[in-house]
């Protein structure tokens, strides 16, 4: 199919990764990670001349500067983009440091899509990188390095964009990170599918046994260690219990080393660049949507702005889930992927496979930037199979904001894809209502157990008589009501809640 010559498509695609105990390891910051998975992009776009043609670069947030209070203990650049820029001999006339977020990579490349198209911009690099392996590597060696750089020109910098992604409600009685706030998600979809905490177990174990089976062939994985639904499930020494109901090979592995770039520009200058057309992949659809708040949304064993977000996509791209070939489903945490498969009604064991790069737990979970390296896995894979369509799905926050993108190499013409109504209606769906200060006898609705401090702690959300939903932890100084969570499963029980001195909701007891 003949296309215009606005058409935007992805050229290139790169990876650079390195472990602490490969016998090449050289420590590298995460600028030099990022510029050498850049350096392969532009190698894999086969053109000539594209790296000084360059005219956005685009960079996703390293987890050490995400935040107002977040520390680099390395130090770090304080213009990421155009530090990598700098060390593949380019100067783009644009910088942007993405917000904050595991749906950035895909966002990016649903709003680039768009600038090509219109001609606001010609050849678009988007990069990032982790290297939190090495810095704790180094740190536990009792070394230090020094990242810190200080680079001058424009940045757009597009802020944090953590604002309303987590409540004082949650925060302030215990569920901060987002083991925690995934863990209280998990429970409640264990709650609706009425199963007690090891059938449960094993579920999660069968969903992501298959996706270690991916990683074990991925030179760039950090765990290539293959594992049974059994060994995933089964809580021992090195497999230990971090929020009730995840055991640590459940949850996204942070120590990484990892860096990904993705290049594209339109198919006019892309000929004018030399780049084979067999290295073409275009964009068919895409979507972006924000849900809310944890604490108000419906169903908390649910994310139906995620789901809608792929149907949308899908239906931009004029495809139905059958025709999708290739999955890449963000798997930060089981519920990511059991939420998108309940709502789409794709199988957890689906024949055609979740992750192209085996997921954040045993590929990485290489900070905001794991959907840059599913995008470049993505798209060898559709070369390598003419006529295939792709679906990545990239998840940020606490199942907070979704971008899907739909690929293929087959050519087709741009069509331009707005999320705005989508947002607007998800803006709309009613919120429940919400008791802060609510004490007495409440349902639970779903719970979680951190063992990450001197002793487990419960964290409780339960519905009052009147059906709104209420917050309460177990009191730090009295351990018993943890251990009755952990002795007794808390789902379909009733708790009794009360005030403490500091304003804050505690767990009094347990009924039925």
């Amino acid at each position: 199919m003949s296309v215009s010559d606005n058409t935007p498509i992805i050229i290139g695609v790169g990876e650079a990764s390195e472990r602490i105990d490969a016998p090449d390891y050289a420590a590298l910051s995460p600028v030099a990670l990022a510029a050498k998975a850049a350096e392969a992009a532009i190698a894999d776009a086969g053109g000539s001349g594209v790296a000084g043609l360059i005219d956005v670069i685009a960079a996703i947030r390293q987890f050490e500067v995400s935040g107002p209070n977040a520390q680099a203990p390395f130090g770090a650049s304080n213009n990421f983009p155009r530090s990598v820029a700098q060390r593949i001999g380019t100067q783009p006339a644009r910088a942007i440091w993405e917000v904050v977020g595991g749906q950035g990579p895909q966002h990016l490349v649903n709003e680039f899509a768009h600038a090509i198209a219109a001609g606001e911009m010609d050849v678009a690099l988007m990069v990032g990188s982790e290297a939190i392996s090495t810095v704790r590597h180094l740190t536990g060696k009792g070394e230090t390095r020094d990242w810190k750089e200080d680079i001058a020109g424009q940045i757009e910098d597009r802020g944090y964009g953590v604002d309303g992604l987590l409540t004082r409600d949650l925060a302030g009685h215990g569920a901060r990170t987002p083991i925690q706030v995934y863990a209280l998600f998990e429970n409640a979809r264990r709650a609706r599918e009425g199963k007690d905490r090891a059938s449960y177990a094993l579920d999660m174990g069968r969903l992501f046994a298959p996706f270690t089976q991916v990683a074990h062939g991925n030179p760039h994985a950090m765990s290539q260690q293959v594992f049974s639904a059994e060994e995933l499930a089964t809580v021992t020494g090195p497999n230990r219990l971090t929020s009730d109901p995840f055991p640590r090979r459940m949850v996204a592995r942070d120590q990484a080393n990892q860096g990904a770039a993705v290049l594209m520009t339109s198919v006019g200058r892309a000929r004018a660049m030399g780049v084979p057309e067999g290295r073409w992949i275009y964009l068919w659809g895409g979507a972006d949507v924000k849900e809310r708040t944890p604490m108000e949304r419906q169903d908390l064993s649910r994310s139906p702005a995620s789901v809608a977000a792929a149907k949308r996509a899908m239906d931009v791209a004029g495809v139905g889930l059958a025709d999708i070939a290739v999955f890449d489903l963000y798997s930060c945490f089981p519920i990511a992927v059991f939420n998108i498969c309940d709502g789409l009604a794709l199988a957890p064991d689906d024949p055609r496979g979740l992750t192209v790069t085996g997921g954040l737990p045993f590929f990485g979970g290489a900070g905001n930037n794991y959907s840059m390296h599913a995008i470049a896995e993505m798209v060898r894979r559709l070369r390598a199979k003419p006529g295939a369509v792709g679906l990545v799905g990239a998840n940020g926050g606490f199942l907070s904001k979704y971008s899907v993108g739909i690929y293929a190499s087959q050519a087709r013409p741009f069509a331009a894809f707005d999320s705005a109504p989508l947002q607007a209606e998800v803006n709309g769906w009613p919120a429940p209502a919400l008791d802060p200060n609510y004490t007495g006898d409440a349902a639970v609705e779903t719970y979680t157990i951190d063992y990450s401090g001197p002793t487990p702690r419960g964290v409780v959300i339960a519905r009052s008589p009147t059906g709104a939903r209420v917050i309460a932890m177990t009191p730090p100084d009295q351990p018993a009501a943890a251990e009755e969570m952990i002795t007794r499963d808390p789902l379909g029980r009733g708790v009794c809640f009360a005030a403490a001195d500091d304003g804050r909701l505690v767990v009094k007891g347990f009924a039925g």
